[in-house]
């Protein structure tokens, strides 16, 4: 069996990350989504990590190979407790290259069992990030065709809290 891991923060999803799944589903007996926890991450995220497990799972609900956890740890660590030898990251744009490849590279001298395969985003996802997301999301600009239906309404909802002061 084929296994690969798809790790990202998600907050939240975007069509971009549910790009880069259907993808890798196509190529893999079996996906596991690792949602990392990421406390400390530009202030930290705006979703927990259950939340955003829940909207990952809803969102991929449809691909019936891919499975969706959190995580906390190294992700080579997680890539061996699960037998899944490849880790699978998008990329966007040069930017995305210089950091992933760094982290390919580090993930390479910590376990060379582990390989990582990167899927460029289609053209209609190359300027797609959950920052940006938030920040359209934030002024109350609309979502639409950016985030997975799942995730619009959550995050309206979340962010018209933050703008009347609630958590």
């Amino acid at each position: 069996m084929r296994r690969a891991l798809c790790p990202g923060t998600f907050d939240p999803m975007t069509n971009g990350h549910l790009d880069v799944i259907a993808r890798a589903s196509a190529i893999f007996d079996e996906l596991v989504v690792a949602v990392a926890v990421s406390p400390d991450k530009g202030g930290g995220p705006l979703f927990t990590v259950d939340e955003r497990v829940d909207m990952v799972s809803r969102a991929t609900s449809c691909y019936p190979n891919v499975s969706v956890r959190p995580f906390d740890s190294l992700l080579v660590d997680l890539a061996k407790e699960l037998d899944a030898p490849v880790i699978v990251k998008g990329l966007r744009a040069v930017t995305d290259f210089e950091r992933e490849f760094q982290m390919a590279q580090l993930n390479y001298r910590l376990d060379d069992a582990i390989e990582t395969m990167f899927i460029v985003a289609v053209p209609e996802c190359m300027y797609l990030s959950s920052s940006a997301v938030k920040e359209i999301a934030g002024y109350g600009g609309s979502v639409a065709g950016l985030v997975p239906a799942e995730v619009s309404g959550r995050l309206m909802e979340r962010l018209g809290q933050r703008r009347q002061g609630r958590t």
